[in-house]
């Protein structure tokens, strides 16, 4: 949950960082935007670790990974009984879970319109009702949201509320893709490399600029993978101790297309 884990020193990171230590302190929600793989989840979780919440518990949920017909009672959780092979006793949903901490929607463009509304209602009167019952019980979250889809353009072909959207969108975070921070882009590849188990290695200037020019459209995810394969190959012809434009070509042909 560190912003440590946020790398980078270009222009677009270092406002990134300190919008987060400026909404991490609020308890308002979040919307976080931006491309796919340019690290929604990383800046919900430095949000919650900027914040007065961070020994409490941080749940994620993808809202376009559930079905729609699991959604509700993950989301809301069930009372006993509430349907046909519900767990005896019941479930709390994933909203109880985070009380005391956070909440990230992720995908939240991909949520079905009836439980916007239900939604709608948890952010309202901070208050949730299983499915199944009569009785509404009292949470307190601070909802953090993100999307790669265009929000306002659901909303008008109507497949997003409107009031929903005007009430996540109270501080918002939009995230730069990785062709507008290529300044990071070395910072970046060598973490990744790290992690991924690889010696140290140095980035040579006609793979530098290489990697400059590619448009990088997995972005964070894109350049991950690409750590992760030279890596393997830095393991297999060890001792590999640089990175050149004709390992490049060996081992990611896309960057030259």
């Amino acid at each position: 949950f560190s912003l440590r884990r946020l790398i980078g020193n270009s222009e677009s990171t270092t406002v990134l960082r300190d919008q987060i230590r400026l909404y991490g302190a609020s308890d308002r929600t979040v919307l976080v935007t931006g491309e796919t793989g340019t690290g929604k989840e990383l800046v919900a979780q430095a949000l919650h670790g900027a914040s007065a919440r961070r020994s409490s518990p941080f749940v994620a949920v993808n809202c376009g990974a559930i079905a729609e017909s699991l959604l509700e009672s993950e989301l809301f959780g069930y009372e006993e009984g509430a349907f046909t092979g519900s767990r005896r006793g019941g479930r709390v949903g994933l909203i109880e879970a985070a009380n005391g901490g956070s909440l990230f929607l992720d995908e939240i463009g991909e949520m079905p319109l009836p439980l916007q509304t239900r939604l709608l209602r948890v952010l309202e009167e901070r208050e949730v009702l299983r499915v199944g019952s009569v009785r509404a019980t009292a949470v307190d979250v601070r909802v953090i949201a993100a999307t790669h889809v265009e929000l306002d353009a659901r909303v008008a072909d109507g497949r997003f509320r409107r009031d929903l959207y005007y009430r996540l969108n109270v501080l918002r975070i939009a995230l730069a893709p990785l062709r507008e921070r290529v300044d990071d882009i070395p910072l970046l590849l060598m973490n990744f490399l790290r992690a991924a188990g690889a010696g140290a290695m140095v980035l040579d200037g006609p793979a530098h600029a290489l990697l400059q020019r590619h448009s990088w459209p997995g972005n964070l995810r894109e350049l991950r993978n690409l750590a992760e394969r030279l890596a393997v190959l830095a393991h297999a012809e060890s001792p590999l101790s640089a990175i050149t434009r004709p390992l490049l070509l060996r081992c990611a042909p896309e960057l030259f297309a």
